[in-house]
C-alpha cells in the first residue's frame, strides 16, 4: 500500500511539472510576441533556412523567421525577421545566412554596421548575404576553381 501511495505521488509531481512546463512555454510565447517588431530581406538563395530558423546578433538569438515567400518579379527568396524590440539595428545593417558547423544546421547572422540611423518596423534590409554550398565549394575545389 505504501508503494502504491509513493507511486500515485510521482506521478503527480511529474504531471504538475509538465503543466508547469506547459505554462512556461505558453507565457513566454506570449510575452514576446507584444514586444516584437518585422523587417524584410531579399536573397538570392535562402537554401538552409525555413519559418521559425533563429535570427541572431553576436551569436545570441533575438528573433526568429516568420515568413519565407518567391518574389515573382525578382525570384529572390523574400524572407520577413520578427526581432526584439530591444534589438535596435542601423541602417546598414547586414544579413547573412550562417552555418553552425559541417553538420549543423543555418540560421540567420545579423551584422551592425556604423549609420546612425535606425531600421523601422516593415524596413528592408538592403545587404544580404545568400546561403553557401558546401557541395559547390567542394566541386570548385575539385576541379582546381576554373569556371570556364
Amino acid at each position: 500500500m505504501a508503494e502504491n501511495r509513493a507511486e500515485v505521488l510521482a506521478g503527480f509531481g511529474i504531471v504538475a511539472l509538465a503543466i508547469g512546463f506547459l505554462a512556461y512555454a505558453g507565457l513566454g510565447q506570449i510575452g514576446n510576441a507584444a514586444g516584437t517588431y518585422d523587417l524584410t530581406a531579399s536573397f538570392r538563395s535562402a537554401n538552409g533556412i525555413s519559418v521559425g530558423t533563429d535570427v541572431r546578433l553576436a551569436g545570441v538569438k533575438v528573433g526568429t523567421i516568420s515568413d519565407m515567400a518567391l518574389n515573382p518579379q525578382t525570384y529572390f527568396a523574400d524572407v520577413v525577421v520578427t526581432l526584439d524590440t530591444a534589438v535596435q539595428l542601423p541602417t546598414d545593417t547586414a544579413i547573412l545566412i550562417s552555418s553552425e558547423g559541417l553538420l549543423g544546421g543555418n540560421f540567420i547572422e545579423l551584422v551592425p554596421g556604423g549609420a546612425e540611423e535606425i531600421l523601422a518596423a516593415g524596413e528592408q534590409i538592403e545587404d544580404t548575404q545568400s546561403s553557401v554550398s558546401l557541395i559547390n565549394l567542394l566541386m570548385k575545389f575539385v576541379s582546381g576553381g576554373d569556371e570556364n
